[in-house]
């Protein structure tokens, strides 16, 4: 084995010093491959446009080479869809995740609970309808709202994105009181 660059050896002083083994981080850590997935699953869930393969590289921080293999992986189970070609974007497929969030929320909850999220999520949607005098978040004119009712426009928006929240809620409880709907294998046709 070849000895270290001169730049990379301990001088006497630091050999003396005992490393501080407990803020190393856990070897497990490091090589655990799920991490890396985990990283460009969440780059992915985060696009709000198409991206590059260099660009969900970069979010993720990893390489380029590894978001193409994420990516490709990701495409091949429905988690994102290729755009373009030249440059190969992609972007996620929101209604895969619709149906991953529809189908947790079957394994997680009874139908019970889901009911009960279901009214709260009702009477929280008829509360921001009523405070903002529309039927839909889509109507409220932010700023004129925000002057009319001396609020910063930040805050109404930030009740506006709630509202759309809540109503994105409704709907995937809805889906998942409604058994068979969403699971693609029960659609199927068998040959």
């Amino acid at each position: 084995m070849e000895e270290p660059r001169p730049d990379l050896r301990a001088d006497d002083e630091e050999r003396e010093e005992r490393p501080d083994f407990d803020d190393l981080v856990p070897p497990e850590t490091l090589v655990r491959g799920e991490r890396t997935r985990d990283d460009f699953f969440d780059a992915v869930l985060g696009l709000q446009s198409p991206a590059t393969a260099a660009e969900v590289a970069d979010r993720a921080g990893h390489g380029v080479d590894a978001a193409r293999e994420y990516l490709e992986w990701f495409e091949r189970m429905g988690i994102v869809t290729q755009v373009t070609d030249s440059p190969a974007t992609y972007e996620r497929n929101q209604e895969y995740l619709n149906w991953r969030r529809v189908h947790r929320l079957r394994e997680h909850y009874d139908e019970d609970d889901l009911l009960e999220f279901l009214a709260t999520a009702a009477e929280r949607d008829d509360s921001f309808a009523e405070a903002f005098g529309v039927d839909a978040p889509d109507e409220v004119a932010i700023a004129a709202y925000a002057s009319e009712v001396g609020r910063s426009v930040e805050s109404v928006w930030e009740d506006v994105s709630a509202w759309r929240t809540v109503r994105r809620r409704i709907v995937l409880l809805e889906r998942a009181l409604q058994p068979g709907t969403d699971d693609t294998a029960d659609q199927r046709p068998i040959a």
